[in-house]
């Protein structure tokens, strides 16, 4: 994929701005969704504002781990949303809760830094051999394919009152505004698709949400503007909350909390090699060798606790944040710092965070349909040159897509291995056990 900027190049302060907005953009629907499930599922009452300003500074402490070599915005991550859940029900009062979102994050985080220390020690070449093209390609590939249902969702207007066709001309709208600024759009027009197919979806949920408001008619009603009139200006920090409840934490509480948040850290840690190994397909640099998986896994594993301590989330590197590198042209790793400094200035003005959430889930599907899309096809360009005539190969490649593409995830109580992380254990044990043929 060529780049129009790399990692170390700076575009000029106007330029930074817009493409830092469109990052923000990029991964803001899933950053302040997280707390927003919680918040549904457990009765708790998490900040997005908070969750946005700890992304913000995770992503910063995350750049300062790899020395700013890698281009990738870090944000509240799903697959500790059954952990917090379980952590928030485990407690003895909400603010106790609370404290364990941020024990949790560090007992997660923890996991990241020992691996960190046993890679620092023995090198990254197991990786390579554990997980070769043919393993990792279909599995960054699975991470897109995982997603299709949610963004197809998005677009359809699921479970909302709206009209399904009326969403899907939001989310076509979007995506086809996006794909044509980025295929014919000259210069800052086609680094900047996503906020120009993001501006015209809106429009075109606006001109119907009015038309709604006007004849009364529901079907007609895409955004929810009633959003405004309970916003907060100062985010609701974590540790405020939590400190109150640390004189009732008990040693079985943390260890209920380490046994939710433990095992999925090493589930997501699959997972973090997957979107770096994909970044660094795209920006033509292996990270796991500069800056080092090592350096990447403690700005993870560090960001995600410094995330929680604000946020309430642990925090992880994006695929959003990847595909609108990919697609924008843009690895520019100011560009990332930027979008950190804005999530955090953001986080404390309330109309620019309330704007941001009133945005349609079906506009911002329409964009995903890119952005997942993306993440797809770089994935199966990393097999492009593995020999598929080869059964073994091809049997790797088949299970990975199938178990993937299948949702094949397993749950042991709160702990879920999701179908990205069954995918690639099932297609390193493939791998490992028909190579034995060749040996």
């Amino acid at each position: 994929m060529k780049l129009t900027y790399g990692v170390s190049d700076k575009p000029s302060f106007g330029k930074v701005v817009v493409f830092a907005l469109q990052q923000l953009l990029a991964i803001l629907a899933a950053t302040i969704a997280v707390p927003a499930i919680i918040n549904s599922g457990a009765g708790s009452e998490m900040s997005a504002s908070a969750a946005l300003f700890g992304a913000g500074v995770g992503t910063i402490v995350y750049l300062l781990f790899t020395k700013f070599k890698s281009p990738v915005f870090l944000g509240s991550s799903f697959a500790f949303i059954g952990s917090m859940l379980a952590a928030f029900a485990g407690a003895t009062s909400a603010a106790a809760g609370y404290a364990g979102f941020i024990l949790g994050a560090f007992f997660a985080g923890l996991v990241y830094v020992v691996i960190a220390i046993i890679v620092k020690a023995v090198g990254v070449n197991w990786v390579n051999k554990l997980m070769p093209a043919v393993v990792i390609g279909p599995t960054v590939a699975i991470i897109g394919l995982s997603l299709a249902g949610n963004a197809v969702g998005d677009v359809l207007g699921s479970g909302k009152t709206t009209s399904t066709y009326v969403c899907i001309v939001c989310g076509l709208v979007t995506l086809f505004v996006t794909m044509i600024c980025s295929v014919f759009g000259k210069k800052m027009m086609k680094m900047i698709p996503f906020i120009i197919g993001i501006c015209a979806g809106y429009v075109v949920a606006t001109i119907f949400t009015l038309i709604g408001n006007a004849t009364g008619n529901d079907a007609l009603r895409v955004i929810d503007f009633s959003a405004f009139e309970n916003m907060k200006w100062i985010p609701e920090f974590t540790f405020m909350k939590a400190f109150e409840g640390l004189s009732s934490i008990t040693p079985a509480y943390v260890g209920t909390v380490a046994a939710a948040y433990v095992p999925v850290a090493f589930v997501v840690f699959a997972e973090h090699i997957a979107d770096h190994k994909n970044l660094s397909s795209i920006i033509e640099s292996d990270l796991l060798e500069e800056p080092g998986l090592h350096r990447t896994l403690l700005g993870d594993g560090v960001g995600s606790m410094v995330g929680a301590f604000f946020g309430g989330c642990p925090n992880t590197t994006y695929g959003e944040s990847v595909g609108c590198v990919a697609i924008s042209g843009n690895a520019s790793v100011v560009t990332i710092f930027t979008t950190a400094i804005i999530a955090i200035v953001a986080s404390f003005f309330g109309p620019f965070v309330t704007l941001l959430a009133t945005i349609p889930s079906c506009v911002m599907g329409g964009v995903c349909v890119a952005l997942y899309g993306f993440i797809a096809v770089s994935g199966l360009k990393m097999i492009q040159k593995v020999d598929l005539d080869d059964n073994a190969n091809l049997f790797t490649v088949s299970v990975i897509l199938i178990a993937g593409i299948g949702g094949f995830a397993v749950s042991f109580g709160s702990v879920t291995i999701t179908e990205v992380a069954c995918a690639l254990i099932l297609g390193i044990i493939t791998n490992k056990v028909l190579g034995l043929k060749k040996k």
